[in-house]
């Protein structure tokens, strides 16, 4: 008897685990698990955590950063890729260069250059943090950084400092300008090309002001010490073709590029590796993706007649967002309209300021509680934020979000799930509210990377 009440349980547990999606790699969340008591849990290897007894201790909004995932996710990258150069016969290097722009705080980008992640800065700001690195022995002088954006003298003077240090620094040259003012400098540069192409992707721009056309490109010839071409194509980018076609394209661009510039080895096909936010359909897995890139590159290399160039990638969002969760407590509830069912959850923070996202981009997120997780009775919500402004909400873009009564719970506290990449540096403070306190969990442990902000904490950014 004993024996058939703990299958039951194991299955009704499991049954909860699919519904919220948990435990599935094809979702990120091969991390997650549900407790007996029906509470999230986040495994790390043989540590776990249970996310409910954390916000019950460190209260509550709380930004929860795990670095092991972050760890896993860039050490995965390049084993893949590696593997898959070696697989397929592709006879270039792969590099990975983690964009800090998705996320600059230590506790990301630390661990992905632990597991051998190179950097991509897009500021001067950003490389001064490198800079830092380095004067403190955090980084090897091996590592490569490369330099995006846009290039002012303070930007620039910086470049040719680290690289006077030994420092392996290559500014992406985006305009006339900055082709003009790098003629001289020492060290190998790249090039960015903005490739005539449209993709499936969530920001698609009609418009881009960054890098050459192909044509320019050719027409420009010899750039004295051009290593690199580089382009980008877009964010969160849906499906492989949309990776594959712009590679085509930009490969038979290296081709014409090469005969001029043989020291052109590198093609950096930039960032966009999309994230499963939805947790809902199928997406691409990324050794689906990794596969058909180098399987194209050398296809297409084979074809033109060319030597392999070596292949970096600046995914920034496919190792950052799913290493943080956000956590809310729901503090009223109230009906979305008095013709339905339909409620709106409250939650002590803000969607504007810690999650801008979801007003800016109207990003989905998968949402689960992180107590009362196997509740049978669910209500049908949208989420509202606690500042005084009618957008500060999540809808789901329409759909309604299953969640436990509030009835049926002590109290409810929620889950958003891959939150990690860029929330952070785009956080704002609308109506003074306060900033979430950040936790970081690794190796079974706590530390409060951010405390809480109190008002005195807020009413000092903005001078009183």
């Amino acid at each position: 008897m004993k024996k058939n009440q703990t299958v039951r349980k194991r299955k009704k547990k499991n049954g909860f685990k699919k519904f919220w999606r948990l435990g599935l790699e094809e979702f990120n969340t091969q991390n997650f698990d549900i407790g007996p008591d029906g509470e999230l849990i986040v495994r790390e290897g043989n540590y776990q955590y249970n996310v409910h007894d954390l916000v019950k201790k460190y209260g509550s909004p709380t930004e929860i950063v795990f670095p092991t995932i972050m760890e896993n996710r860039v050490r995965d990258l390049i084993e893949t890729f590696n593997a898959y150069i070696k697989i397929l016969g592709y006879k270039g290097r792969f590099y990975y260069h983690y964009a800090m722009k998705a996320n600059q705080t230590k506790e990301f980008v630390l661990p992905a250059v632990a597991e051998g992640a190179n950097l991509d800065v897009a500021s001067a700001n950003e490389l001064y943090l490198v800079k830092r690195m380095i004067e403190q022995d955090k980084f090897n002088r091996k590592i490569r950084v490369i330099c995006n954006g846009p290039k002012t003298e303070k930007y620039i003077s910086l470049i040719e400092e680290l690289k006077g240090k030994g420092l392996i620094v290559v500014p992406i040259i985006e305009d006339y300008n900055e082709l003009e003012r790098l003629k001289k400098f020492k060290g190998e540069v790249g090039i960015r090309v903005n490739l005539d192409i449209k993709v499936q992707a969530h920001w698609d721009k009609k418009f881009n002001r960054y890098g050459f056309t192909e044509e320019e490109l050719l027409k420009i010839g010899k750039v004295r010490n051009l290593s690199t071409l580089h382009y980008h194509i877009s964010k969160q980018i849906i499906t492989i073709k949309g990776f594959t076609k712009p590679l085509k394209r930009a490969l038979r661009l290296f081709a014409g590029m090469k005969e001029k510039n043989p020291g052109l080895m590198i093609l950096d096909i930039g960032g966009g590796a999309g994230i499963p936010f939805e947790k809902k359909k199928h997406f691409y897995s990324g050794k689906s993706l990794i596969h058909q890139i180098v399987k194209t590159a050398k296809k297409e290399c084979d074809k033109l007649g060319i030597r392999h160039p070596n292949l970096i990638v600046e995914w920034g969002s496919y190792v950052a967002a799913p290493a943080q969760i956000t956590i809310y407590k729901i503090i009223t509830e109230k009906d979305v309209s008095v013709k339905n069912h339909k409620k709106w959850y409250v939650v002590d923070g803000s969607f504007m300021n810690d999650l801008l996202d979801t007003w800016a981009i109207h990003q989905k997120w998968h949402v689960v509680p992180v107590n009362c997780m196997n509740s049978r009775k669910l209500q049908p919500v949208w989420f509202a934020g606690s500042s005084c402004d009618s957008d500060d909400k999540y809808t789901a873009g329409g759909d309604y979000i299953p969640m436990p009564r509030l009835e049926d719970c002590d109290e409810l506290f929620v889950a958003f799930f891959d939150t990690g990449a860029y929330q952070d540096a785009l956080a704002s403070h609308h109506c003074l509210l306060s900033s979430p306190a950040k936790l970081i969990a690794q190796n079974g442990e706590i530390k409060v990377a951010r405390r809480r902000e109190t008002a005195e904490d807020v009413g000092r950014q903005f001078g009183w």
